[in-house]
């Protein structure tokens, strides 16, 4: 692992292994077929608004108009600790991480509460905590902690890429038991920095309009924060082009996996709700080398965090809610889940004109 400040050097042998590869799109003919279907509906046309947009998207995924109810969202939080923290850029400590872990395997943290709202199931994976997890959540773990972002790399060459295989792993494990939309949640401590830093390197943004309070650091913690996002673009900068080597020298385990693990649930044609900063940094890595797999993908929420709505401008993607959340967990997402099933409902579940016989003749004007 590189361990100096200095700018990182490529690795000439990353683009060859790439694991992330362009995505076919969501059926063109399911989404003609639902917004035909839109304008049938008991309704003046357009009068649902964005949900009707909703709708035929998840027609799409779904390559079938009217879409099918889902009965199997699922929700997995990724965790992993990253060293950058150990540096004043976080307002908890690393070991929250961790104890937060075993708060999800309980159910007792706001993903469970959230999930079990709008019939979701949880699922935890220790990518990289900085520690000793439960054996139930840790088959996937690549390392313990990411390295500190501004003065060595997050990771190995090796290790960013069994992060990625880790994903789409866990996409597959989940697709193959029947998940029908997938949420990809984050836990760890320090995590927006890393975050931030890949957003602002991509977007070619300056730290100092990316970098937000993340779980609340006063001014002093987020003037550190912006000195290690600036020195961890620098050493980014000879890499920016290629997305893995982003990963491995600015990212982390756990951001890593879920960029793997986005780009494969868009592969394997299941939807994804998108939730935070965190998240949707992996999904903008994801898309530069995955092409198509945005399409694939719905933005839940707009974080506080402004590196966020900066990742959501470069997707060209509008998020469903803003309701200034910044915890992270998928949470966001979950919330605007309540959308995507009333989506589904209203383009399956309402009554055509004909059906209901209800005329759609527009009332002649007097002459008198």
């Amino acid at each position: 692992m590189t361990t100096s400040s200095e700018p990182a050097e490529p690795t000439t042998d990353s683009a060859d292994s790439n694991p992330l590869r362009p995505v076919s799109p969501p059926s063109s003919e399911a989404r003609t077929q639902a917004a035909q279907r839109q304008r049938l509906l008991t309704k003046p046309a357009g009068s649902l608004g964005r949900l009707e947009g909703l709708g035929d998207w998840v027609s799409a995924c779904q390559d079938r108009c009217p879409p099918a109810p889902l009965t199997r969202p699922r929700v997995v939080v990724f965790a992993g600790d990253h060293g950058i923290s150990a540096h004043g850029v976080s307002a908890y400590p690393a070991a929250v991480t961790g104890q937060m872990v075993a708060n999800f395997i309980r159910g007792g943290a706001a993903v469970n509460a959230l999930a079990d709202a709008v019939g979701a199931s949880v699922r935890v994976v220790d990518i990289a905590v900085d520690g000793d997890t439960d054996p139930s959540v840790s088959t996937h773990k690549v390392r313990q902690s990411s390295g500190s972002i501004d003065r060595e790399d997050a990771l190995s060459q090796d290790e960013v890429l069994a992060a990625i295989d880790a994903g789409r792993a866990i996409a597959d494990e989940e697709v193959d038991g029947g998940a029908d939309l997938l949420i990809a949640g984050d836990m760890g401590i320090g995590n927006t920095t890393p975050a931030t830093a890949l957003v602002a390197a991509l977007t070619d943004t300056e730290p100092v309009a990316a970098v937000g309070r993340g779980t609340g650091v006063d001014d002093a913690g987020w003037i550190r924060k912006t000195a290690a996002i600036r020195d961890a673009m620098r050493r980014a900068r000879p890499v920016v082009k290629d997305p893995v080597a982003l990963l491995r020298v600015a990212g982390g385990a756990d951001i890593a996996a879920m960029a793997g693990f986005l780009a494969q649930a868009a592969h394997r044609r299941t939807p994804v709700v998108l939730d935070g900063l965190v998240v949707t940094a992996a999904a903008l890595v994801a898309e530069e080398s995955a092409r198509g797999a945005r399409e694939w993908w719905i933005a839940g929420h707009r974080s506080t965090e402004p590196a966020h709505s900066i990742a959501l401008r470069h997707l060209r993607m509008e998020p469903l809610l803003e309701l200034d959340m910044r915890l992270g967990e998928g949470s966001g997402a979950l919330v605007a889940l309540h959308l995507v099933h009333s989506a589904i409902a209203t383009l399956s579940g309402m009554s055509t004109f004909d059906d209901a016989g209800v005329s759609t003749d527009t009332p002649a004007l007097s002459t008198d």
